[in-house]
């Protein structure tokens, strides 16, 4: 992987490939903040789809880690609010990606 179009506030982001050759990537979709927090996938590594939208309310999402299990299940821990750290397990298989006309994340 390398540069990609797709927005960041000069915030940590991580990335995994996937079993099935897909790249996951956290991090937060945004130009300015930490909201939101997002899931994009490639099958390249430089054209991206939305996948999940983590957090999108107001408030600090950060410091995203991710890893895929033997089982195929995803699990992404980042900052909270920078109070906690969340912790949630994704099935990647269950994904619905959708297109990000021009890099933006859609409406």
């Amino acid at each position: 992987m390398g540069d990609t179009v797709l927005p960041n506030p000069n915030s940590g982001t991580d990335a995994v490939t996937l079993k099935d050759g897909r790249a996951l990537l956290v991090y937060n979709h945004t130009r300015k903040g930490r909201s939101p927090l997002n899931v994009a996938v490639s099958l390249d590594g430089k054209n991206w789809q939305a996948a999940l939208v983590l957090e999108d309310q107001p408030g600090e999402y950060s410091y995203p880690a991710v890893i895929q299990s033997r089982d195929g299940t995803v699990y992404i821990t980042y900052t909270w609010k920078r109070q906690k750290i969340r912790h949630v397990a994704v099935d990647a298989s269950r994904l619905v990606l959708r297109a990000m006309p021009g890099g933006e994340w859609p409406k």
